[in-house]
């Protein structure tokens, strides 16, 4: 885990650092770079296969190691949809350590795959206000 910032710390008045800022930006378009060429590489409807092969079991391991000592229950098991699609089911999910699973669901959510689950809550809730009424 992190430790928290210091209580005289104020994120208001903190200063910029020039060249932390390039180091960042540096960071993002290799990791930018080296999605891309996954991308070309590899099909996204392959991927479930590719994280179960033994080479993509170790490249996951090697990944979820970096949160070992930052991320409580970092290998624990979870369960994954398969599909962001479809709903928990038998059929529609895979076992993953809960890193892969924080990864797969955070691109997930950036991507807007999961915003039907909240869209469908909200209509369910609304009908149901309308039938009580």
């Amino acid at each position: 885990m992190s430790a928290p910032a210091p209580k005289s710390f104020n994120a208001e008045e903190a200063e910029n650092l020039e060249d932390i800022e390039k180091q960042f930006a540096v960071k993002v378009v290799q990791h930018m770079q080296t999605y891309w060429a996954i991308l070309e590489k590899v099909k996204g409807s392959s991927i479930e296969d590719e994280m179960k092969s033994k080479s993509g079991k170790e490249r996951w391991r090697n990944f979820m190691m970096a949160y070992e000592k930052k991320v409580d229950d970092y290998n624990f098991g979870t369960i994954l949809r398969s599909n962001p699609k479809f709903e928990y089911g038998q059929e529609e999910t895979i076992f993953v350590p809960r890193m892969q699973f924080y990864a797969v669901e955070i691109a997930r959510n950036r991507l807007g795959l999961n915003d039907w689950i909240y869209e469908k809550a909200q209509q369910e809730k609304a009908e149901a206000s309308k039938s009580s009424a």
